[in-house]
């Protein structure tokens, strides 16, 4: 596929990334909770995700009972951190800006995590990750719980989400070699009008069409596996039910 840049894809958006383009590209559905009013919207904090998650039956400490995605055979497990904490009590998410020297994905936004290790935990990996990444301290991060794990068709990963909580907003220092800046984004921003944005990708010409999700963040493109993690975290908060999984994705994951 070729690529272009997002400026010229997304109006008025200036991110230092380039999204690929494949074969055909046309509009994709609205947000699952786009008839929600906007109160549904806000007052989306930690404890109302920990509460919908254990609702949901995804509320635990390793997602190990959690449904493997068909298609996950010899695939390495790779483990993300949703690291959220409350501001006025709105749930914000930490995400990074992957370093422009990175080898794949570079400049793109993602969750804090990689690859899992052997003998390692989800949980435990997706701390190690975030520790090495943004120096987030790993007794400071309280699992809430976990969201529907995913396939990366870039990275030949099974990406596991592990949901936790922070006690407040943390002291971030990103690794250089990995990280070029860590922010943080509002659910409630993510929810927002205007925010989402769904394309149906052709990879080849008469190809099969699949959904490819985007949100226009605080300064960038948040897109692939990330946007598709943040789809279901924001489904959580305003308990609406996801959207089936799609099998296959785009995505930066160590």
């Amino acid at each position: 596929m070729r690529e272009e840049a997002t400026a010229t894809r997304f109006a008025g958006l200036v991110a230092p990334q380039v999204v690929p383009v494949p074969a055909a590209i046309r509009p994709g559905r609205p947000a699952p909770w786009a008839d929600l009013p906007a109160a549904r919207r806000r007052g989306l904090s930690v404890a109302r995700v920990e509460a919908r998650l254990a609702a949901r039956g995804q509320g635990v400490a390793d997602p190990v009972a959690g449904p493997v995605p068909d298609g996950s055979a010899g695939l390495r497990d790779s483990a993300v951190l949703v690291a959220l904490y409350d501001v006025a009590g709105e749930a914000h998410v930490v995400l990074t800006r992957r370093a422009r020297s990175l080898r794949d994905h570079a400049g793109e936004v993602a969750l804090p995590g990689g690859r899992v290790e052997a003998g390692e935990s989800l949980v435990a990996a997706a701390r190690r990750e975030a520790a090495e990444e943004v120096g987030l301290d790993p007794t400071a991060v309280r699992p809430l719980g976990w969201l529907a794990p995913l396939i990366t068709r870039v990275s030949g990963s099974v990406i596991w989400p592990v949901v936790a909580a922070l006690a407040g907003p943390p002291i971030l220092v990103p690794s250089p070699a990995e990280v070029e800046v860590a922010f943080d984004v509002a659910l409630a921003d993510l929810a927002g009008e205007g925010s989402y944005l769904e394309e149906l990708w052709q990879r080849e010409p008469g190809g099969a069409a699949f959904p490819i999700s985007f949100f226009r963040g605080p300064a960038d493109l948040i897109w692939g596996a990330t946007a598709r993690v943040l789809v279901d975290l924001v489904c959580v908060a305003v308990g609406v039910a996801p959207r089936d999984p799609e099998p296959l994705d785009d995505g930066p994951v160590d």
